[in-house]
């Protein structure tokens, strides 16, 4: 097991990993890696899409340890519960989403891992729950629905602080079904670059088809 050149990411045997935050527990069906007295859960990018731009090559991820996260559409806390490992004990995230038996199997979840706090909300209206959120240090999105950038933008100009990071994971068909992938990322891709500083992008294909992500940073 060697570490990730990203913080607190691990490799082995070209899989990654993260050091888990709560030691014999598993989230989904991951598997547990014994190593020097250090459990390690393994990431699989074809459940992860931030897992898949990593194995992508996405020069950086913009979350490291001790940052405060907004992550909106946390879902089952797949991928949020790896951000939860990468974050440790001195970093907090706000786990939001829109679906009242998800955001229940979030409550179980964020009992085991203190650094993270549901958030039963709409992702459209930032302002119903902006007296719940403080400024945060990174903020990752990964909703299918048509106005995803929208939500984006919204969101980040709202809660990210300015220098901070912010990850968007597209998915084409929600867009628009009939439009061709590469024309809806070059569209957002111009529509980020009005607002933010673009970091990198990556298509996460084989590990997800019709997805990409887009990593920028707020001016």
């Amino acid at each position: 097991m060697k570490p990730h050149h990203f913080f607190n990411i691990f490799e082995e045997e070209r899989q990654l990993y993260t050091l888990n935050l709560v030691p014999g527990k598993k989230v989904y069906d991951e598997k547990l890696v014994q190593r020097d007295g250090k459990e390690y859960r393994e990431w699989n990018p074809r459940k992860s899409k931030l897992a898949a731009a990593i194995l992508k090559g996405i020069g950086q991820i913009g979350v490291r340890p001790g940052d405060v996260v907004l992550y909106l559409g946390a879902s089952s806390g797949t991928t949020p519960s790896h951000v939860s490992d990468i974050l440790g004990k001195e970093g907090f995230m706000f786990a939001l989403d829109f679906a009242p038996r998800v955001v229940r199997d979030l409550v179980f979840l964020c009992e085991e891992r203190k650094n993270m706090c549901p958030l039963l909300a709409d992702a459209n209206h930032p302002e119903e729950y902006a007296s719940s959120i403080c400024e945060v240090d990174f903020l990752y999105q990964d909703i299918a629905q048509r106005n995803q950038a929208e939500i984006f933008i919204r969101n980040v100009d709202l809660f990210l602080k300015k220098g901070g990071f912010a990850m968007l994971c597209v998915k084409a068909r929600s867009v628009d079904v009939a439009a061709y992938p590469h024309d809806i990322y070059k569209k957002m891709k111009r529509q980020l670059e009005e607002k933010y500083t673009l970091i990198d992008w990556k298509e996460l294909d084989p590990f997800e088809k019709d997805h990409c992500v887009f990593l920028v940073k707020k001016k």
